[in-house]
């Protein structure tokens, strides 16, 4: 599974709690949760490869306070202390999920993914370089030689696939690995330049398509960069084309490469994937948080992703069910 506290403040200058109650709570989260779910399913598998990893995302903006002034401004002197107590703030919970990996691989020498990896969210264009600028810190500080972070990128904006490629250029240039999670797109409701994503769904999807198969590719080669990718996506055919590539990968490939959706959404997809594909590496992403805060969270989620959901997931979703009734029926005749 994925968690994720829900307090952010993307819009505001302040977050609801302290920002280091928010550390500490993530932290605890790593250690007190997903550590002994992920351990417990490894220690019960016949494949340790076959578990995928604990995962807890860490919302840039719930991390500083004016969080969205200093990413905005991230290459101003002026923001430059705001910037570095957001990367220390980060830093301190990488630095529990980089420790609780290193424990456990004594302890299972054999895994090839990581136990736990600390997932950096995207935010809004107007925010993102700067979260760009945050996920390579940590990857050169964490990401030597195996990963411990992964950073997201948005394939729904038309940079995206220039972002992949600059990124490999820096990691191989620096010697670091690199993770991805890659999704559509968390704002096409409030993204404030519609000039950043591409016209279509059809160009979405497209590049979507094309940056997960570039990755898997980019894996699969003698000399990898990327070490591991999180497919993160609600659209059925997305899924199943990451699942056809990786029927082809090796195994080291398939135990880093994980597919997953939102707890309560898509759930007709996770569970075709598991029953119908033998996909073993499928998570739900679980936020948690106060009453308010993952109540605004889900609300946006749904908005988000309610179209996606609707075209790609309900119609054949339906069409199943009116299949299964209609056998039934034919077989009580």
């Amino acid at each position: 599974m994925m968690l994720s506290l829900t307090i952010e403040a993307c819009d505001g200058a302040q977050t609801s709690v302290p920002v280091s109650q928010i550390v500490e709570q993530t932290q605890q989260s790593i250690s007190q949760v997903l550590v002994p779910h992920t351990a417990k399913m490894i220690s019960q598998a016949a494949d340790i490869n076959s578990v995928p990893p604990g995962y807890v995302a860490l919302k840039p903006t719930g991390l500083i306070e004016n969080a969205a002034e200093i990413l905005r401004n991230h290459n101003d002197a002026k923001y430059d202390a705001g910037y570095q107590q957001l990367l220390s703030n980060c830093r301190d919970i990488c630095r529990v999920v980089a420790q609780e990996n290193e424990k456990l691989a004594k302890q299972y020498p054999g895994r090839t993914a990581p136990f736990v990896a600390a997932v950096i969210d995207a935010e809004r264009s107007d925010l993102q370089h700067g979260v760009y600028r945050l996920q390579r810190d940590l990857f050169r500080e964490f990401n030597n030689g195996k990963v411990n972070v992964i950073g997201t990128v948005q394939m729904y904006l038309q940079e995206s696939s220039h972002i992949l490629a600059e990124e490999e250029r820096l990691a191989r240039k620096d010697g670091y690995m690199l993770g991805w999670k890659l999704v559509r797109g968390a704002y096409i409701h409030s993204e404030p330049d519609r000039t950043v994503i591409f016209a279509t769904k059809q160009d979405t999807d497209q590049n979507y398509d094309a940056g997960i198969a570039a990755s898997i590719a980019n894996m699969s080669s003698e000399k990898p960069a990327v070490g591991h990718l999180v497919v993160a996506s609600h659209n059925r055919e997305s899924q199943l084309k990451a699942t056809q590539l990786l029927q082809k990968a090796d195994a080291r490939v398939r135990a880093n490469v994980v597919l997953g959706q939102l707890l309560g959404m898509a759930d007709n997809i996770t569970f075709e994937l598991m029953n119908r594909y033998d996909v073993k590496n499928v998570i739900k992403y679980v936020p948690w948080g106060p009453p308010k805060e993952t109540k605004e969270y889900l609300l946006r989620r749904l908005e988000e992703n309610g179209d996606a959901v609707r075209s790609d997931n309900g119609w054949p979703f339906l069409k199943e069910v009116a299949k299964a009734m209609f056998r039934r029926l034919w077989h009580q005749s």
